[in-house]
């Protein structure tokens, strides 16, 4: 059985081909990519996939509620998906192109840490955009 088949079962998701491919898009994905739902149906159509872009909102739906991807909703209705993981990162976000770059700075999470304790406060969760713009971004 396949890693994509095992997580989606895990998920308690029934293993459907779109369901399969979008996964695995999601995890081809490199390192601090991040898709919208129309990046995803777009890349299924370059593959020759049938799959219309209501199932892709549909299954990436389905992926959020079972935990397997994160949504993320930038500024100006903007979102895109990740597959899920137990590492913090932040993100920083392109207002002119929308592009997406995920960091993770350990000074950075001690210091939200060390304000976190000076107000009595344990962090268990965090969300951090910092939006720019992209030296490359075009207008």
């Amino acid at each position: 059985m396949s890693a994509e088949n095992q997580e989606l079962r895990k998920a308690g998701l029934k293993v459907t081909l779109p369901r399969v491919k979008i996964y695995q898009i999601l995890e081809k994905a490199g390192e601090g990519d991040h898709f919208s739902a129309e990046d995803i149906y777009k890349l299924l159509m370059e593959s020759g996939e049938d799959v219309g872009l209501a199932t892709v909102y549909r299954v990436l739906t389905q992926f959020e509620a079972a935990g397997l991807v994160v949504r993320h909703h930038f500024e100006g209705g903007h979102s895109v998906f990740e597959l899920a993981d137990d590492e913090k990162h932040d993100h920083i976000v392109c207002v002119k192109s929308g592009l997406v770059k995920e960091f993770s700075d350990p000074r950075l999470n001690a210091l939200l840490n060390e304000i976190a304790e000076s107000m009595g406060f344990t962090v268990t969760d965090r969300t951090i955009y910092l939006y720019g713009e992209h030296k490359d971004a075009k207008d």
